[in-house]
C-alpha cells in the first residue's frame, strides 16, 4: 500500500541527496586553529588591549592584527638573536656590537598624509629614531615646510572645485590649503635655492661634495627651516636621509622651475641618491617595509629591497586593488615573485585607508618604546 503524497509519513523523509549536500561531515579541527573571537567590553579595556583584539577579529582587523606583529618584530630584532655566521665580519662578532644592531626600517608615503594629521605620527617615529630611512613624493616634502608657515584646514569632499578656485583655495580631499601657503612657501625657499646655487661651484671642485642630490636638498631645507613641528627637521637633528626620486612633481618643482629661470644653473643629481638608497638596503643585516599608500614611494621602497634579494618584513596600507595589474594595489606575494620579498618573509596588506589605522598601529608598536632612544633638543 502506498504513502499518499503530502501525507506526515512523506515530510519525515529527507531526500537524501540533500541531506548529503547539506549536512556535510567537517574534517577535524586543527589544535593550533583559532578561534573567532571580539573585544569583551563588558570587561575593562584600555588601548593595548583593544587593539591587541583586533587578530581575532577576522576580515581587516585580523590583517592589522597581524601588522602590529610584524611591525613589533622589526622593532625589537637584533643581531645577537641570531647566531654568528662562519663568513661574518670580524667587527661584527663583538657582542656589544650585536646586541645594537638593529633592523633597517623604510618607512614610504605619498603626500597626502603629511598634508593630513599623520603627519604628526611621522615626525614621531622620525624624532625618536624609529626609522632608518624615508621615501616620499615632492608634496611629501613641502607639505611638511608649508604647513610650519600656514595652517592646513578640515574642509569637505563635497566643496565645489570652481568655487573653491576663485577664492585661492586648494582642496585635498576634505583638507583645504589656502594658495597664500604656497606664495609664503615660495619666499622661504627661493633664497635657499640661492644659497645653494652659490655653493655649487665649490661643490663641484674636484674633491668636492659633487652636485646637490634630492636627500641633500631635503636635508638642507630641514636644517633652514629651524622648527621642531617639522618631520624634516627632525630628520636633519637626527641624520635620518629622505629620498624623493620625483622631487619636482609638486610645489618644491615649481619654485625649482620658476627658480631656473630667475637665477638658473642648479644641478640636482638623481644618480646619488638611487646609489645610496640601494646600499642602505644591501647593508642592511634585517630589513623592513612600512609602505603607505602607492606609487613612486612604494616601489622605490621595494626595489632598493631587491638589491639585498628581498625584504625581511614587509607591511603595506592602502586602499589599492591588484585587478588592474597596478603595483600600487599589487598584494606583498607579488613582491615575492620580483625577489622584493623573501620567499617565506612575514608580510601583510591591510586594506584600508592609513589615516584610519596607521596612528593605531604605532600607538600598538613603537609609541610603546618608553624606554628607548630620546629626542635630542
Amino acid at each position: 500500500m502506498t504513502t499518499p503524497a503530502g501525507s506526515s509519513q512523506a515530510t519525515k523523509d529527507v531526500p537524501s541527496q540533500a541531506s548529503a549536500a547539506v549536512l556535510v561531515q567537517s574534517a577535524p579541527i586543527p589544535d593550533d586553529a583559532v578561534s573567532v573571537q571580539g573585544p569583551n567590553f563588558d570587561e575593562p579595556l584600555g588601548l593595548q588591549e583593544l587593539l591587541a583584539s583586533y587578530e581575532r577579529i577576522g576580515f581587516q582587523a585580523t590583517s592589522f592584527g597581524k601588522a602590529i606583529d610584524i611591525v613589533n618584530k622589526m622593532r625589537k630584532w637584533r643581531l645577537s638573536d641570531e647566531p654568528i655566521s662562519p663568513d661574518e665580519s670580524p667587527e661584527l662578532t663583538d657582542p656589544e656590537t650585536r646586541a645594537n644592531t638593529r633592523c633597517t626600517v623604510l618607512l614610504g608615503y605619498t603626500s597626502n598624509l603629511i598634508s593630513s594629521g599623520l603627519r604628526e605620527v611621522i615626525l614621531h617615529l622620525v624624532k625618536y629614531k624609529h626609522v632608518s630611512a624615508i621615501v616620499t613624493t615632492a608634496g611629501g616634502i613641502e607639505e611638511d615646510f608649508i604647513k610650519c608657515l600656514g595652517k592646513t584646514y578640515l574642509g569637505d569632499f563635497t566643496l565645489d572645485g570652481a568655487d573653491l578656485r576663485k577664492k585661492g583655495m586648494n582642496r585635498i580631499g576634505n583638507l583645504v590649503v589656502p594658495n597664500d601657503n604656497y606664495c609664503a612657501f615660495e619666499d622661504w625657499v627661493t633664497p635657499i635655492l640661492d644659497k645653494m646655487l652659490a655653493e655649487q661651484p665649490e661643490r663641484l671642485k674636484e674633491g668636492g661634495e659633487g652636485p646637490w642630490s634630492p636627500s641633500e636638498v631635503i636635508k638642507r631645507l630641514g636644517k633652514e627651516i629651524n622648527n621642531e613641528e617639522s618631520v624634516y627637521y627632525w630628520a636633519y637633528k637626527n641624520n635620518i636621509p629622505v629620498f624623493c626620486p620625483a622631487l619636482t612633481d609638486g610645489s618644491l618643482g615649481d619654485m625649482i622651475f620658476f627658480h631656473s629661470y630667475r637665477n638658473p644653473g642648479l644641478i640636482i643629481d638623481i644618480v646619488r641618491d638611487i646609489r645610496s638608497l640601494n646600499a642602505l638596503a644591501m647593508t642592511a643585516k634585517k630589513a623592513g617595509m612600512i609602505i603607505l599608500g602607492g606609487g613612486v614611494c612604494k616601489h622605490q621602497v621595494a626595489n632598493a629591497m631587491l638589491m639585498r634579494n628581498g625584504a625581511d618584513y614587509s607591511v603595506y596600507i592602502n586602499t589599492g586593488q591588484e585587478f588592474d595589474g597596478s603595483d600600487s594595489g599589487a598584494r606583498p606575494d607579488e613582491a615575492v615573485s620580483w625577489g622584493k620579498i623573501r620567499a617565506g618573509a612575514e608580510s601583510v596588506k591591510v586594506y584600508a585607508d592609513a589615516t584610519l589605522v596607521f596612528p593605531l598601529l604605532v600607538a600598538a608598536t613603537f609609541a610603546r618604546d618608553r624606554e628607548g632612544r630620546k629626542a635630542e633638543p
